[in-house]
């Protein structure tokens, strides 16, 4: 029988729901793609026992879309809808002295993302790409994502970039995937995650919880908008906006506090008992988490684009609309301002005595903080920055259309020691429950994305420990027949 393709698209107005639903059957197999409308989206492939089944089970899919609303369309006729690209103005120093910077990667374009732990560095630019360095400055890899990456975030060991196409990416093994879709008329600015719950922040200044199940949980809109900062912790999420910071119960279950800051929010960092917010009024505040009490302000003279800390936020970090960079001491007091050599620093991060920029013209800058290293500068003696060329032969990482194929496997071929994994329909969520012997079901697990069929079984592979009792699912997935 021949290959057949039904496409479907469901599209509201005032910035909902915007998406297509794609489903192909080629004899045995089905092959269903699915994600926003303009984009590629996520793919998920099935094989059945004869192609009655598989038409059967095609059937279905497609009846279950319909009747939310999707509708039979012509693919490329309606366009993605378009997204928030930061603009950012980006001056020359003042500074008098340049900073004793140790090495510059150039990625290309301008980049925003960054996380540094004791490993590697991640940066990520508007063109998708992002690429992992040593903290010498050897370019180690990259991942080529479909779209601009707008912030790197770390949850243990697990790291996510959050890209344009509304998408969340798991990059931490060599295949990335998408584990989050963010909601079509959420405009993604800033995410934080802890503990698999993801903390979105938009354009319009709202704020949207995710669960490790990439279900929605909770949602405020602020007072102001543009929300460039959003920080997480067990106490509270820290949202900041164009009218301040306001802190919500983890639960979503109210406001906390609201503290209006000096000039809209373009930052924000956290400690364990503060958060800071870069402003565009010149000044990163510092509020404590308890009350929101303003504990102290670090005065620049521009615009400040990020903000850090040392541990313990015993010195504090900027990076000015101006191409320089500062820091200060506890209390407020300016210890010293630098030029960047390489434009504003749009992220930034400080680890054992370097301090670690992503800027305007696209570059990972890592910087010498050290006490004697920036006493020099301030003289005027500064290293020869070693410019890191990446490797002709680097390996590139593009995302998987899913977490793992799907194959189908009857249920006495299934590996004795994987989890079996049952879709069941709750109301308008549809759940994975274990059905196995051998797991404790009070552990949270993060299963892939690509088992949502209602009714089918599922055998997975591998699970692997994040934090807080929460684990992910990394192994092969088989569908039981």
């Amino acid at each position: 029988m021949a290959r057949e393709t039904t496409y479907l698209e469901l599209s509201q107005d005032g910035g909902g729901a915007h998406k297509f639903y794609e489903v192909t059957v080629d004899g045995t197999a089905v092959t269903v793609r699915y994600g926003r409308i303009g984009a590629d989206g996520q793919q998920q492939n099935s094989t059945f026992p004869t192609a009655e089944k598989a038409r059967a089970a095609a059937a279905k899919k497609i009846g279950e879309k319909v009747r939310k609303g999707y509708a039979p369309a012509v693919q490329g006729q309606r366009a993605a809808r378009p997204v928030t690209r930061r603009q950012v103005a980006s001056a020359p120093s003042t500074a008098r002295a340049a900073a004793p910077v140790l090495w510059r990667f150039r990625t290309g374009a301008s980049a925003f993302g960054i996380h540094v732990d004791e490993d590697r560095c991640w940066v990520g630019n508007q063109a998708g790409d992002v690429y992992t360095l040593s903290h010498g400055g050897e370019v180690l890899a990259r991942y080529s994502l479909p779209d601009g990456v707008k912030c790197l975030v770390a949850d243990d060991f697990w790291i996510y970039a959050g890209c344009d196409d509304g998408g969340v990416y798991d990059l931490s093994s060599k295949v990335p995937f998408k584990a989050y879709d963010i909601a079509d008329d959420v405009d993604i600015f800033w995410l934080d995650i802890r503990e698999g719950v993801l903390n979105v922040s938009d354009a319009n200044g709202g704020l949207t919880v995710i669960d490790h199940e990439d279900e929605f949980q909770w949602s405020r809109r602020s007072a102001g908008v543009h929300a460039w900062m959003v920080r997480a912790d067990e106490r509270a999420v820290y949202h900041g906006h164009t009218t301040g910071v306001t802190a919500y119960a983890p639960d979503g279950s109210g406001e906390l506090w609201h503290t209006r800051t000096a000039g809209g929010v373009l930052f924000g960092w956290q400690e364990e008992h503060a958060v800071f917010a870069g402003t565009g009024r010149h000044t990163v505040q510092r509020l404590a988490k308890d009350t929101g009490a303003i504990e102290a302000s670090y005065r620049c003279d521009a615009a400040v684009y990020s903000c850090a800390t040392s541990p313990d936020g015993r010195h504090v970090f900027a990076g000015d609309s101006a191409s320089s960079v500062y820091c200060f001491d506890a209390a407020g007091n300016r210890l010293w301002k630098l030029g960047t050599g390489s434009g504003s620093a749009l992220s930034m991060q400080y680890l054992d005595e370097r301090l670690y920029l992503v800027t305007t013209d696209g570059s990972l800058v890592c910087v010498d903080a050290s006490e004697a290293a920036i006493g020099a500068a301030q003289q005027g003696t500064v290293p020869t920055a070693r410019d890191v060329k990446s490797a002709a032969a680097l390996p590139v990482f593009t995302p998987a259309a899913s977490a793992a194929a799907v194959v189908t496997v009857s249920a006495a071929a299934a590996p004795a020691d994987g989890v079996v994994v049952e879709c069941v329909q709750q109301g308008n969520r549809m759940r994975v429950q274990v059905v196995s012997s051998g797991f404790e079901r009070s552990w949270n697990v993060q299963f892939p994305r690509g088992i949502r069929e209602p009714g089918a079984r599922y055998v997975v592979d591998g699970l692997h420990a994040a934090s807080g009792g929460f684990y992910r699912v990394r192994g092969e997935i088989r569908r039981l027949v």
